[in-house]
């Protein structure tokens, strides 16, 4: 494997289902996938047919949605899987192996977080951090934890380059609140392409992670907030 490509491969098998991969590849500079899907494309990957209403991008320069032409060989894997199926999933990279007894609907989802944050939308841009370090089948307090100190970080570096940068995270909610229209819209898109529904419910579970995201900011992140306690009395 090149040392500029980072290497994720899902490892799903079940009782009646042969062992398969499903590899992503990621280019460790840009962090956008490496090897995408060539025409021709089906015709819900079209820009145009149930765009995204927050989506900058012109049919005239894209005549595709990035995202979903992304998508293309997730639905091949799992599209005639029904979400509660039984799986088991291991997910390999370069460093480490995780394995997990889980359902289809939650390995679409973790898959489905890594494709979109991977592919050149302008909306997902700002989730190749969480791309570059990667979770599989984060829970609720995982991602809230990795998508703040993410962009908390983002407002260090915009500090340390004098550009404006804070510590609140009303423009954190902006981002969110845009993927969830992303989430809104690709769900409406997949309805048409497959016939059963594990990658539908995939992303229907990560909006609910992203919803989650939007909550617990408006709550002060409560549901983290006892861990830090050290914090409020440094070593003099």
């Amino acid at each position: 494997m090149p040392k500029n490509i980072l290497n994720f491969t899902y490892r799903l098998s079940a009782a009646d289902y042969d062992s398969t991969d499903f590899v992503i590849e990621v280019d460790k500079h840009s962090m956008t996938l490496v090897s995408t899907p060539q025409p021709p494309y089906p015709f819900w990957t079209a820009l145009s047919y149930q765009q995204c209403r927050n989506c900058p991008l012109q049919p005239e320069q894209f005549s595709h949605c990035p995202v979903a032409v992304n998508l293309m060989p997730l639905l091949d894997l799992c599209g005639h899987l029904v979400s509660h199926k039984p799986m088991t999933v291991e997910v390999l990279t370069d460093r480490r192996s995780i394995r997990a007894e889980t359902t289809a609907q939650h390995v679409a989802s973790s898959i489905l977080g890594l494709i979109m944050a991977t592919s050149p939308c302008p909306h997902t841009e700002y989730l190749k951090p969480m791309a570059r370090f990667h979770l599989p089948l984060a829970d609720q307090d995982e991602t809230i934890y990795r998508v703040t100190a993410m962009f908390l970080l983002a407002q260090y570096f915009r500090y340390k380059e004098n550009l404006p940068y804070s510590l609140e995270l009303d423009e954190l909610l902006s981002i969110y609140h845009n993927l969830q229209i992303i989430n809104l819209h690709l769900t409406k898109r997949l309805k048409t392409a497959i016939r059963e529904d594990a990658a539908i419910n995939g992303i229907i579970l990560l909006d609910l992670l992203s919803k989650s995201v939007s909550w617990s900011i408006e709550d002060g992140l409560e549901e983290i907030h006892h861990l830090f306690n050290s914090y409020r009395k440094l070593p003099e």
